[in-house]
């Protein structure tokens, strides 16, 4: 045959054309024929079209932010995907419900049914580095962990026993002295989860109901270090109380380093953040063709803020009402109602204002017996928090506190709180946030008057009560089912997106940037008329991607997993994001993992029975982690990372790629 006519010899645009029909192995191979191959089978637009053909990756996309070549991102996608199972870890012996990794990559930690925690080495092959057992501290299983930002403690949370129980509790433990308990606080409710604010405080709840279908959520913050020389010196502040409505509770908490894009200037129209509320899934504008990516670029937030916690002492000031009742007439702080009687002094203020939502509430307990009343003041768990101006016992406070009194601010950097509520039905199906802007936390514990002091009070107080109500003068007992009547009670809740689904799950990007959450959705169109019967939700989970910055949802949903049960028995579904990649458990047996910019699904990993919760190693996110209600845990790795491993590739079951493997010569 003629050298000319020698399939060698082709032209480019004939080549090209060709080789637009093969698979990418076939065209890696041709490319060591000729260096005209060679330079042909590099072409970008080729790589272009087999990323978009073997993924298929909408048309509209272009390519990821940061990127340049279309080859790199076909290897990335190919070659740097977790994909392989290189290790089954066998460690529990229950239902394996939470793995999460170390910031350094170098540790994970596991939670199961069995009521262990384990901590994992996380090296090639992984092993058992600590545990302990939770069930001594009458906890039903571990359910969750978190290491702080230093990886030196680890906050573990867990349930209590009890068939109807939703208590639980949080241990933190020391990772630099041989996995030993830190310290340990109640949880409730359990699925409250808890986590770090910063790298030596943390974030714990609790739950008060206050009429029929109406709570109050209190979130505290917790020194991780808790050994104290004196009484006076506080080991936990309140931050918030935010009011509950429908049954609903505040749930899954999780906090964000706040981002800022350049603030436009507000409008008479606005709303103000505490009413502002957004229905993503009836708003088409906020949806944009491809999903957003990690910014780490972006500025941080400047620490300007409008939030209650940052108005000075003065600008809250009590005035008295014509029963000679103490009345807060500013809604960022409130006390409880005391009779203006004489030799009575009313509870005073926050000893600092940049404490936020710190406030109390008495009901009807007021009338219990004095004996009764000792007891509460002498064993009350948030008296660390009362900030009495009693002069003398400030004084004996004083002479008695440690040398650690000062107070500093405890994390420069403004925040998100955010978390699941609801506000329609119990079920979650919003997502709230509140800015945190930053504080002192208050290490002096000012105890007011003492505990017999107390007891004067209250009995002048009940005595001034039965006069009133012989003089036909009720006490101003608080209708809690009218919102608009207590709201000043209350911290507003900054921003809140109604996802129109039942919430199982939600985690940050690794820039703090963006939120994904798993949510199953309701019918379309759907109408709660009563609380405590919530819609059907969807067999199919929704990934939906929230803007910090605009607080909006971007991108294109993320769809291909499922689940099966009813509300009443939803849980959990833990979902995890890397630089590139999102990945998610499932009901359906199995873990799915999809590219974060183009949006599509890329492989999904399979397991005998449901897969609670996956994990990326943070350092390497070539390597995922997988939890499993079968007992046990997979440990995925990148076909690259198999490699490097000196694995024997063919040996090792792969999970189920999503990539088109077949071509059209077929």
């Amino acid at each position: 045959m003629n050298s000319k006519n020698s399939p060698s010899h082709l032209p480019d645009h004939v080549l090209l054309q060709i080789f637009r029909y093969l698979k990418a192995e076939d065209i890696l191979n041709l490319s060591s024929v000729s260096q005209t191959w060679y330079r042909v089978s590099k072409d970008e637009l080729l790589w272009k079209s087999l990323v978009k053909r073997d993924w298929n990756v909408n048309p509209t996309i272009g390519i990821a932010p940061g990127q340049t070549s279309w080859f790199s991102e076909y290897l990335r996608l190919w070659q740097h995907t977790p994909i392989l199972e290189t290790e089954v870890l066998k460690g529990h012996t229950h239902q394996v419900l939470h793995v999460s990794f170390s910031h350094n990559g170098k540790y994970f930690a596991t939670c199961s049914k069995d009521g262990y925690v384990m901590l994992w080495d996380a090296g090639y092959p992984a092993r058992i580095k600590h545990y302990y057992d939770m069930k001594v501290y009458s906890w039903k299983n571990t359910q969750f962990s978190q290491f702080n930002e230093s990886d030196t403690l680890l906050l573990v949370s867990g349930v209590h026993f009890g068939n109807h129980s939703n208590t639980g509790e949080i241990a933190v433990f020391n990772l630099e002295e041989d996995f030993v308990i830190q310290c340990r606080m109640s949880n409730k409710p359990y699925d409250f989860f808890g986590t770090w604010y910063n790298d030596n405080y943390l974030l714990s709840g609790d739950l008060r109901w206050l009429a029929h279908l109406v709570s109050t959520s209190v979130v505290w913050l917790n020194r991780a270090s808790q050994e104290s020389d004196s009484e006076f010196t506080s080991i936990m502040n309140r931050m918030f109380k935010f009011y509950n409505r429908s049954a609903s509770s505040i749930r899954s908490i999780t906090v964000a380093n706040c981002r800022s894009l350049p603030q436009r200037q507000p409008t008479s129209s606005s709303p103000t953040p505490s009413n502002t509320s957004d229905d993503c899934s009836s708003n088409k504008s906020c949806h944009e063709t491809g999903n957003p990516i990690s910014h780490p670029d972006l500025p941080t937030a400047d620490t300007k803020t409008t939030d209650r916690s940052s108005r000075k002492e003065e600008d809250v000031f009590f005035h008295n009402s014509t029963e000679g009742t103490l009345w807060p007439t500013n809604s960022g702080e409130f006390q409880s109602w005391r009779r203006d009687s004489p030799n009575i002094t009313a509870a005073s203020l926050l000893c600092n204002t940049s404490r936020m939502g710190n406030r109390d509430y008495e009901t009807k307990e007021e009338s219990k017996s004095d004996d009764d009343e000792v007891e509460k003041e002498s064993t009350r768990s948030d008296s660390p928090l009362a900030c009495s101006g009693a002069e003398a016992s400030s004084q004996r406070a004083e002479s008695e506190a440690t040398d650690d009194d000062s107070e500093e601010v405890l994390d420069p950097r403004e925040k998100f709180l955010i978390f699941t509520m609801g506000s329609r039905t119990y079920t979650p199906h919003q997502i709230g946030l509140k800015r945190i802007s930053p504080f002192t936390f208050c290490n002096r514990i000012d105890i007011g008057p003492s505990l017999a002091e107390r007891v004067a009070i209250q009995r002048q107080e009940r005595q001034a009560l039965e006069e009133s109500l012989a003089l036909g003068i009720p006490p101003p007992e608080p209708v809690w089912q009218d919102f608009e009547a207590v709201a000043d009670r209350f911290d507003p809740i900054d921003h809140v997106i109604d996802l129109n689904g039942h919430i199982i799950g939600m985690s940050l990007s690794p820039d703090h940037r963006y939120l994904y959450v798993n949510v199953r959705p309701w019918p379309q169109g759907c109408i709660i008329e009563n609380p405590l019967q919530p819609p059907p939700i969807a067999q199919e989970i929704d990934i939906h991607v929230i803007d910090l910055v605009t607080l909006k949802q971007v991108g294109s949903l993320l769809r291909a997993h499922r689940s099966f049960t009813p509300n009443d028995e939803c849980f959990f579904i833990f979902l995890d994001v890397s630089n590139n990649y999102v990945a998610s458990g499932a009901e359906d047996k199995y873990a799915y993992i999809w590219d974060r910019h183009y949006g599509v699904v890329l492989a999904k990993f399979p397991h005998q029975d449901v897969v609670n919760a996956v994990s990326f190693n943070p350092r390497d996110p070539e390597i995922l982690i997988t939890a499993s209600d079968d007992y046990t845990l997979k440990i995925w790795r990148s076909r690259h990372r198999a490699r490097q491993l000196n694995l024997p590739l063919v040996d090792l079951p792969v999970g189920m790629e999503f990539r088109q493997r077949s071509s059209l010569l077929n």
